[in-house]
């Protein structure tokens, strides 16, 4: 395809997009999203020479139909003649009953039907007048024989183009199979929506971002139809179970069905006989249940028949052979419309049947738990326990909460009562943790029962209910244990608390202390690794750091099971360490591993929300702005109702809106940030206080913002937190403030420059970060454009876009001043920067702009598209000689030698409006 032939296509593609547009309200109609590569071959079918068209086929609601409407939207702006036509059930006995919108209404009498389909196409070919005819038919499977026997004349036909949709599994007729079997037009299926478009999707429907997993449960039972996304929508909406906290969306309920989507599942499933009732149902209590089983339970023709009738598939997997119901919905009608005893019945046969055959399977366990539950024959709190325990370990909070509080209610006493208070912690029912655990104290009968009622307790105390004082109660609790791994393992508690607060050297003795105990636990050792694991990468010892991280995650399966949260304070120290090394790659891998996937699917509010503020901090570091806003703004949903986390999220989207310039965002966002800060997580300290900075900085006031930024550097210096002292003195680099002093004094009594300070630490914190944050350092203080643009290239290598641009920006200025011929190239390696990154408003971006007038600006514009002098002084009636001191001036602002480089100058301005057309 050529560049022309791609352009064409492209400006077809975004005119029918924007010609649907998107709505803000809720249960309006939806903007076209997702589709690009179809829509894009359907445009390319309709106007590429030699191309006859294309059919896609689809299952029902997939967006066919809407998908053809979006791309003859945007071909009838182009030199096209454009018909289209809907073939239904009313018209499909009617000859030409299909194609009734298309004929001309002037039909000759007398006719055969041959010279009705001659006369036709000549008809159209004469309307058209020279352009491509392209004929449209949705629902071509419904065609009757003769519109069907024109549409194959039309496409055979002279500059003329078919397209159309086709149900998947219905008959067609057979002109329309001919037209690919005969090679005239090309067929192909269309797929599901992608998970990125369904989010687009919900988007657009709801005016706003829906939370990842809501929008991940939505998109699982729908399986990417756009239709049955709608109607669970619309459900949802109608029931109040959507609802919306700093601009995202979040489904609170159970699965609705509105009465539109109810016919449908119920059309699909159709009449069942008792036979297939029965394996559909029991497959709609138990899946994924396996194949075998399922024929020890029901007659093996009546899963065959099933499977036959598209209700059930079968997924095999090496040896094992799993039944799931072909489509999420079928299950949520069946379950709905099952009466209770039989729901009852079935899920006990359930269980029965796995526990006669033995749970094998990992999850088998926790599935004859929830049957045994579901069907009121849970009497075994040993059973209910033990899937509690294992629901906690994969983060699944509802659900190991539901198990918990059954087998408390069971007599489960003491382990089911730690467990439940445990959960309730991480579900954000502190108040409700603490009851739970004060009705079991009686009974802790050993020093083994109370280290674990002092952990769970001071932890639900101090992070859930933001107690400083308990802090010093398990100091005092622990002192009173007599057995060593259990002393340990409160000691461990204690020291990531003190670190918490910021009494780093207690805790890095504390936890050197469970480290020196052979009788800790594993689970013990591993919170104590941790522990000091964030310190070291606080300190910058980043490869100390990775290290203890990594010895702790290669010990999960022997602490999961008794600290499964234990991965939480593995992910806030392997995030801080990514964090200060700007390793964004390192930061990608830990949000896209399984433990992100769970805590997002099990509402493991504290896990989903730290990774999702690592995601915003590597998007903005990308200069992806628009991403780590939303990004961020999903993190402050997330933890609305959290103590931990909740001001760090809430900074981070204070830095994503001040990059974007958006200073009234910003600034609400940095005061919320304040407000959810808690004083026991007083170690976050460094990155709110780099956010306030930033904040301050987008409002112009520079100079408070240097003074915070100094004020920062030198408590740093005090606390030993070199790793987040590089990158406070960079901030302070970026604003241009590399020759400022910093710090205490030295052993002169002088105090060292932002420059001088950075080449000290890049020496002692690990990583390349250090060295090259000091190189851009120095490349500022000595105003030297090509040491900068050396800097901005070790950055880009990095992804650290926003620093590359800005460093970049700084060496733009500096040739500029030097009138080096390197100017020219500097412009260029900008704008490539800027268009790999969102809106970037930086004050290092904004500081160099030239002011260009009004005039200039407009003069600039239309050179830079090659218009000449003598034209553009037609254009704007002015003189010839008025155009060229106009350009001259532009030459010298920008720092170009002529018209051909132009365009790049204009596009490094981030405030111009994209590049020029040339």
């Amino acid at each position: 395809m050529d560049g022309r032939r791609a352009t064409q296509i492209r400006s077809v593609t975004r005119r029918a997009r924007m010609a649907s547009g998107l709505y803000a309200a809720p249960m309006r109609r939806w903007g076209f999203v997702g589709r690009t590569d179809e829509l894009s071959r359907l445009v390319s079918a309709a106007t590429s020479p030699g191309s006859r068209g294309i059919f896609f086929s689809g299952t029902a609601g997939v967006g066919k139909s809407r998908l053809l409407a979006e791309a003859l939207a945007g071909l009838a702006a182009q030199d096209c003649a454009v018909w289209s036509a809907s073939a239904n059930i009313a018209t499909a006995g009617i000859p030409f009953g299909g194609l009734a919108q298309v004929l001309p209404a002037d039909q000759p009498a007398g006719l055969t039907p041959a010279g009705v389909m001659r006369w036709a196409v000549d008809a159209l070919h004469q309307q058209a007048a020279g352009r491509r005819i392209v004929i449209g038919i949705d629902d071509a499977h419904l065609l009757d024989p003769s519109s069907a026997a024109l549409v194959y004349l039309i496409a055979r036909s002279d500059n003329a183009t078919v397209l159309g949709t086709l149900r998947s599994g219905e008959a067609v007729p057979l002109p329309i199979r001919a037209l690919w079997t005969d090679d005239l037009v090309d067929h192909a299926e269309l797929g599901p929506l992608t998970e990125a478009d369904s989010n687009e999707l919900l988007t657009a429907m709801l005016g706003d971002p829906m939370d990842a997993p809501s929008a991940d449960r939505l998109y699982r039972l729908s399986a990417g139809n756009a239709l049955m996304l709608r109607e669970l929508v619309i459900a949802a909406h109608a029931s109040d179970e959507l609802t919306r906290t700093y601009g995202v969306w979040r489904w609170t309920g159970r699965s609705q069905l509105s009465p539109s989507l109810d016919k449908l599942i119920d059309a699909r499933i159709g009449q069942l006989d008792p036979g297939v009732r029965a394996v559909v149902e029991l497959v709609a209590m138990g899946e994924p249940i396996g194949l075998t089983l399922l024929h020890r339970a029901t007659d093996s023709s009546s899963v065959e028949t099933a499977e036959e009738r598209g209700l059930i598939r079968v997924d095999v997997h090496d040896r094992r052979s799993d039944v799931r119901l072909a489509h999420p919905l079928y299950g949520e009608v069946v379950r709905r419309r099952c009466p209770v005893t039989r729901a009852r019945r079935l899920n006990a046969h359930l269980a029965e049947l796995v526990e006669q055959a033995g749970t094998r399977r990992r999850d088998d366990l926790l599935r004859v738990a929830v049957w045994r539950l579901d069907s009121g024959t849970a009497q075994d709190p040993a059973l209910l326990l033990r899937a509690g325990g294992q629901a906690f370990s994969q983060f699944d909070v509802p659900l190991a909460a539901r198990l918990a509080r059954a087998a408390l209610e069971a007599g489960g006493g003491y382990q089911a009562a730690e467990l439940l208070a445990t959960i309730l912690m991480f579900g954000d029912q502190a108040e409700e943790a603490i009851r739970v655990l004060d009705s079991v104290a009686d009974q802790i009968s050993s020093d083994e029962r109370r280290s674990r009622w002092l952990t769970v307790r001071g932890m639900v105390s101090y992070w859930g209910l933001d107690r400083e004082s308990t802090v010093a109660e398990i100091a005092a609790d622990a002192e009173r244990l007599t057995d060593p791994a259990d002393r340990a393992r409160v000691v461990a508690f204690e020291a990531i608390m003190r670190l918490h607060r910021l009494e780093c050297a207690e805790a890095l003795r504390l936890s050197r202390s469970v480290l020196d105990r052979p009788a800790a636990t594993v689970a013990a050792r591993g919170l104590a690794r941790c522990t000091i694991a964030h310190l070291q990468a606080a300190r910058g010892e980043l490869t100390l750091s990775g290290r203890a991280v990594d010895g702790v995650a290669a010990e999960a399966a022997q602490w999961r099971a008794e600290m499964p949260y234990l991965q939480l304070a593995l992910e806030l120290a392997r995030g801080t360490r990514l964090a200060l090394a700007g390793d964004l790659a390192g930061i990608d891998a830990i949000v896209a591993a399984e433990f992100a996937d769970l805590a997002d699917a099990g509402d493991f509010r504290l896990g989903s929300g730290y990774l999702s503020i690592l995601r915003a901090q590597a998007a903005r570091l990308r200069g992806q702005t628009g991403e780590a806003l939303r990004t961020s703004l999903g993190a402050c949903a997330v933890l609305a109702t959290s103590r931990v986390f909740a001001g760090l999220a809430h900074a981070e989207r204070a830095q994503a809106a001040a990059m974007r310039g958006d200073v009234a965002s910003a600034m609400e966002a940095m005061a919320e940030s304040d407000r959810s800060q808690t004083s026991g997580m007083a170690v976050l300290y460094p990155w709110l206080e780099q956010a306030r900075a930033t904040v301050q900085a987008t409002t112009g006031e520079l100079a408070t913002a240097v003074g915070t930024l100094r004020e920062l550097v030198h408590r740093l210096e005090a606390d030993g937190f070199a790793g987040h002292e590089v990158l406070a003195l960079h901030d302070l680099v970026r604003l241009g403030r590399a020759d400022i002093e910093v710090g205490e004094p030295t052993v002169t009594g002088r105090r060292r420059t932002v420059a001088q300070r950075l080449t000290e630490l890049s020496e002692t914190v690990d990583g390349p970060l250090p060295a090259l944050v000091a190189r851009h350092a120095r490349a500022e203080y000595g105003h030297s454009g090509d040491q900068l643009l050396a800097v901005a290239d070790g950055f880009a290598e990095l992804g650290l876009n926003v620093f590359a641009a800005e460093a970049t920006s700084r060496a733009v200025t500096r040739l500029r001043a030097a009138r080096s011929n390197r100017s020219h190239e500097a412009n260029l390696r900008l704008a490539g920067l800027l268009r790999r990154c969102d809106v970037l408003r930086t004050p290092a971006l904004s500081v160099r702009q030239p002011a260009l007038t009004d005039r200039e600006r407009q003069i600039a514009r239309l050179a830079a598209r090659g218009l000449a002098s003598r034209n553009i002084a037609e254009q704007l009636y002015i003189s010839t000689r008025t155009v060229e001191n106009h350009l001259q001036r532009v030459y010298n602002k920008l720092g170009v030698a002529g018209r051909g480089e132009l365009w790049p100058a204009l596009k490094a301005i981030p405030e111009q409006e994209g590049e020029p057309d040339r």
